[in-house]
């Protein structure tokens, strides 16, 4: 079973719109990706109250990837991926028998390098910069398109 962790810096509202969708889709994709051993999902949100900057955001990032996970990093510099291929290395991670996956979103200002090279896959939504709840939404998504994907679901159309 690959436990997906989605390790974002920021807050959002419980009451916000972008949580009532988080929500929505993580539920999706736990309930799809059970069968395909995948999931179950969840939300670590972290807030550098310090002000350091990247590299205490990196910091506090860096204690929610238990060890042996997966570490994927959203970045605009990262790989443009298809919703297949997507869903491809979430399945590989899987039967490389790694338990859990860490989606990494930074502060306002990005990841830290450091983090951001220490992960095996750096993941762009495009050239566009989206608003971090927005991507963590997006990711959201496509992790539970990624398990109807696999589970030969026609939710996902070519």
């Amino acid at each position: 079973m690959l436990r997906v962790r989605i390790a974002a810096v920021g807050r959002l509202a419980a009451r916000a719109p972008e949580a009532a969708l988080i929500q929505d889709y993580l539920g999706r994709f736990a309930q799809t990706g059970r069968a395909l051993g995948l999931g179950p999902a969840e939300v670590i949100e972290v807030e550098d109250r310090k002000g350091g900057g990247k590299s205490a955001e990196a910091a506090l990032l860096s204690r929610q990837i238990p060890e042996g996970a997966a570490i994927i990093a959203l970045d605009e510099r990262g790989r443009l991926l298809s919703s297949p291929d997507f869903a491809s290395a979430l399945a590989r991670f899987r039967d490389d028998g790694r338990s859990d996956a860490v989606f990494l979103i930074g502060g306002a200002d990005g990841l830290d390098p450091a983090l951001r090279d220490r992960a095996d896959l750096t993941l762009s939504f495009g050239a566009m910069v989206w608003p971090h709840m927005l991507a963590r939404v997006m990711l959201s998504e496509q992790l539970y398109r990624a398990a109807t994907i696999l589970a030969g679901s026609p939710y996902h159309r070519v």
